[in-house]
């Protein structure tokens, strides 16, 4: 619940209790604990914070409580910019060149160009299943590996 009310900016702990104790919703609203409805214009992630580089001596291996040491938040008008806000929090570096794998499903393969087309404007190579790769290069998007090719061109 800490993440919820911290991304939402709802006390609901504190509504929670207040209703276990009797208190209806109505009477919550009317003292301004709850808003009738509210509408949230942005995302926020959690993303937990993992010990490997901060403990290397450690097992690397997760059990099942995930041995996290702590969690962070991203908060953004959009999901993607949530997201990198996540990882630069978790200590995390974004990748500026590279190669960028896609795969993706017949539905999607319009949205998938576009995705690919931006990445290709950043710098980064591409690499696609053969499915994708033939979606992408009928896109006209030259420069594609795809999985079987021989990575070394």
């Amino acid at each position: 619940m800490p993440f919820i009310s911290k991304a939402t900016g709802v006390p609901l702990v504190k509504i929670a209790a207040r209703v276990m104790m009797g208190e209806t919703l109505e009477t919550l609203r009317s003292v301004g604990l709850l808003d009738q409805e509210k509408i949230f214009s942005h995302t926020a992630v959690k993303e937990a914070v993992l010990p490997f580089n901060r403990f290397p001596n450690t097992d690397a291996v997760l059990g099942p409580e995930m041995r996290s040491t702590g969690e962070v938040m991203g908060i953004d008008a959009t999901p993607g910019l949530a997201f990198v806000k996540s990882q630069l929090a978790a200590g995390m570096s974004l990748p500026k060149d590279g190669t960028v794998f896609i795969s993706v499903a017949d539905r999607d393969k319009t949205q998938g160009i576009q995705s690919a087309i931006l990445f290709k404007e950043l710098g980064f190579s591409i690499a696609a299943t053969v499915g994708t790769a033939e979606a992408l290069r009928k896109g006209r998007f030259g420069g594609l590996r795809y999985r079987g090719e021989d990575r070394r061109r």
